[in-house]
Order: C-alpha cells, then sequence, then structure tokens
C-alpha cells in the first residue's frame, strides 16, 4: 500500500488516514464469523481497494465498533450465531450514530428470492459468496456509488 501520511491539522487518528494523495480513506467495518473469510474481506478492501478496514467476529463487537471508528459503510454477513446478519442491521438502524450507514450484505444464499428480501430490509446491496477478492473492493464501491 502507498505511505500514509500523518493526519493534518484538524484531524485526529481516529478520522481516519491520510494516504499521500491526501484525500482521506473511506472506513468500513467488516462483520462476520469466519475468521477465513474476515481476512479475505480485510485484504481484499485494504490492499485492493485502498480503504481502512476495521473487523469484528459478531454483531454486538462489530456494532461497537461501528460506534467507535463511524464508517463510512458496514460488511455484514447474513448467516451468524447467536445474532444474524439482518437483526443486527436493524439493531443499528436504532442506533442514531449509524442509522443512515450504508450496509452491505455478504451471503451464501443467491436465490432472487433472498436478495429481495435482504434489499428489502434497507442494505445498500449484497455481494454472493463466493467473491472475487480482486473484485471485491470495486463491487463494494459500486454498490454505494464511491468514485474508484
Amino acid at each position: 500500500p502507498p505511505p500514509r501520511a500523518p493526519p493534518g491539522p484538524g484531524l485526529s487518528a481516529s478520522v481516519g488516514t491520510i494516504p499521500a494523495g491526501g484525500q482521506t480513506r473511506r472506513r468500513v467495518v467488516v462483520i462476520h464469523d469466519d475468521p477465513s473469510i474476515r481476512e479475505v474481506v480485510e485484504l481484499a478492501l485494504d490492499v485492493v481497494g485502498g480503504y481502512e478496514v476495521h473487523v469484528a467476529a459478531d454483531g454486538d463487537e462489530g456494532a461497537a465498533l461501528a460506534e467507535r471508528v463511524r464508517p463510512d459503510a458496514i460488511v455484514l454477513d447474513v448467516m451468524m450465531p447467536v445474532v444474524d446478519g439482518p437483526t443486527v442491521l436493524a439493531r443499528l438502524r436504532t442506533r442514531p450514530a449509524l442509522r443512515d450507514v450504508p450496509v452491505v450484505f455478504l451471503t451464501a444464499k443467491v436465490g432472487a428470492g433472498e436478495i429481495s428480501r435482504l434489499d428489502g430490509l434497507g442494505a445498500a446491496g449484497v455481494i454472493t459468496k463466493p467473491f472475487d477478492a480482486l473484485d471485491l473492493a470495486a463491487r463494494l464501491g459500486a454498490l454505494l456509488g464511491w468514485e474508484p
């Protein structure tokens, strides 16, 4: 990755890292219970996409993390033990600081009905597994309307 300059005047490290180009990197929280998928998503979004990535292993940890880091987006697994992705999304929408943060689901269920159901919950989009790690950041950015 490109070298990162320290935050400029008026910016703290908690606001995001500033790459050499001077723009703040997009901040993404990834919530997924599978450590191997979590690692692949983290690497794909950080190394390939240039995003600042924070990861959590479950919905409660992820919601707390999102409260702290104030992400630009959340990538959320649908099927997790204890609390599933749709329940986590509903909980995020009750928190004022996270209410408007776009959430993109990751799911292994690829049926049109399942994708429509997830979209109907207020997700910004759905990315199906398996996914191409080299294309993941571009797909996320396209779903969210982010400039490449």
